[in-house]
């Protein structure tokens, strides 16, 4: 059974979408720590981020670059943080997270409430960027 991020990737499930290629989707977090806490999975179903081989994972942390940088260009920050966590989902991603303190990165934080008018915002300002 396809997981949940398969799911939204192949668009049987709705999602916020910031950015894609063939082979990678980005979307938002739907309990995001800030504005523009966003996702990036690869298309292909994989559990474990280090089970992916050596250049599926080099190109995967290549989109993940051009969606910071697009994340970054739409909501100014110091930084846009990565965290890899990967315990909830059973599908490799990558939380990436503009950050004004490293607090930002906290996933202990309480979660942002965004009407999803508000969603659909962050998410179309990312995609803009990424798609300049």
């Amino acid at each position: 059974m396809a997981t949940i991020f398969t799911r939204i990737a192949q668009g049987e499930i709705p999602s916020y979408k910031c950015a894609e290629t063939s082979e990678f989707y980005a979307f938002l977090d739907i309990n995001p720590l800030v504005k523009g806490h966003t996702l990036c999975i690869p298309r292909r179903e994989v559990d474990y981020i280090f089970d992916m081989d050596d250049d599926e994972i080099g190109r995967f942390q290549q989109f993940a670059k051009h969606v910071a940088q697009a994340i970054k260009a739409a909501f100014p920050c110091v930084k846009v943080g990565e965290a890899v966590l990967g315990l909830e989902v059973p599908h490799a991603h990558i939380h990436l997270i503009p950050m004004q303190t490293e607090r930002d990165m906290n996933f202990n934080n309480p979660k942002l409430q965004l009407s999803a008018e508000e969603m659909q915002q962050v998410a179309d300002a990312i995609y803009k960027e990424f798609t300049k």
